[in-house]
């Protein structure tokens, strides 16, 4: 009896020790590298810019490549996105984040719409500076990563509305693509992954930083009287009291990117609210704080278009605000209406908030469409 328990104890060890032994086989032996096609994507580090924050977001699992970037620029504007071959149909990221409007679409709801003519539920917002986006995208924060955002686009009905499984099969069939696959991310089967992770890596190159109010800060030109005196308004409680949703003249970024209630209306059943995410009744009628950085090219304004104009804005701001329990703290003029500018301040305002447009940034060659993908 003895001496089958030991021959049972022997039998459970046995199998420990063959794995043992194979787990030490394979740490002595690494898989080889094959020397004619190496995996060795370029890492590409954000320059952060002068007076910018110094802490950016990027996924541990998806680093920054120079090959990667360049693959996700070519998918950003290939309208083959969607899944799609015929020309009627064909959409891609780049149809309504366009270059010339900081990367937005430049038009009024309803008229940004997806493949099967269905609005989007607001307006876009531009593309700009999103590697400093503490990972709340979208007007109410939905989306955690611009990976995430990418799928979801493809997916969406008033997007591409698209099948990811059509997607990777063309994509596949399209001989540019499997090379650059493989140099981006050591394969060239074709993964919705990799795609979003490639038009992610792209979209976190889209950095703004040469504005003429840039170059005021630089010290390399002065603004104008009135441009200045707009730029007191917008960083006072006194003048337009601005700078509490969009950042100080310590934040170049010109957004918090925190949401609020800006007392723009008062009744709430926007089922795309910031509340709709948070529960909190506190955010009702919140959303984003979008970047005023190319605020000049980036209309309509607010998430339902409702302004076409800078001057509608801040009008609204001046003499238009709403009172419900929902308005956020920081809104300090709620009780007067609004900030009650002259027509003077207000002209300066408009001036300042026009030395945040980036001429070199629209024009920016490395945000272009590759030429290889045509017209």
């Amino acid at each position: 009896m003895k001496h089958l328990v030991i021959l049972k104890s022997i039998l459970l060890i046995i199998p420990f020790v063959i794995l043992l032994f194979l787990f030490q086989c394979k740490k002595d032996k690494p898989e080889p590298i094959d020397p004619n096609n190496p995996f060795k994507p370029t890492p590409y580090s954000i320059t952060i810019p002068k007076f910018f924050p110094t802490k950016i977001y990027i996924p541990d699992d998806n680093p920054m490549t120079v090959e990667g970037i360049e693959l996700g620029r070519y998918l950003f504007y290939d309208g083959r996105l969607s899944g799609r071959t015929h020309p009627d149909s064909l959409m891609s990221c780049a149809t309504c984040h366009k270059q010339e409007f900081s990367f937005e679409c430049g038009l009024p709801l309803p008229a940004p719409q997806g493949i099967t003519g269905i609005s989007t539920p607001h307006v876009m917002l531009p593309m700009i500076n999103l590697v400093w986006n503490p990972n709340t995208l979208l007007w109410n924060g939905k989306v955690n990563k611009i990976e995430d955002l990418v799928w979801m686009s493809v997916l969406a009905p008033h997007e591409m509305y698209g099948d990811t499984n059509r997607v990777k099969s063309l994509l596949q069939t399209i001989s540019i693509y499997p090379p650059m696959f493989k140099k981006a991310f050591g394969s060239e089967v074709i993964t919705m992954e990799n795609i979003s992770k490639a038009i992610a890596q792209f979209i976190r190159t889209l950095i703004s930083s040469d504005s003429k109010f840039d170059r005021y800060l630089r010290g390399e030109l002065q603004l104008t009287p009135s441009e200045l005196n707009g730029f007191v308004l917008f960083t006072t409680e006194e003048g337009a009291d601005c700078f509490h949703c969009h950042g100080s003249s310590g934040n170049p970024l010109f957004t918090t990117n925190l949401f609020y209630n800006n007392a723009l209306d008062t009744v709430f059943n926007d089922p795309r609210d910031r509340f709709s995410i948070t529960g909190n009744a506190m955010d009702k009628g919140a959303y984003r704080a979008p970047t005023l950085r190319n605020i000049e090219l980036t209309g309509p304004y607010m998430r339902d278009g409702r302004f076409t104009t800078l001057q509608q804005v801040i009008d609204f701001y001046s003499e238009g605000l709403l009172i419900s329990p929902y308005v956020n703290p920081l809104m300090h003029k709620i009780n007067d209406g609004g900030a009650q500018l002259t027509s003077n301040e207000k002209n300066d305002l408009i001036s300042f908030l026009k030395t945040l447009t980036d001429t070199s940034f629209i024009n920016n060659p490395a945000f272009k469409k590759p030429a290889e993908l045509g017209n």
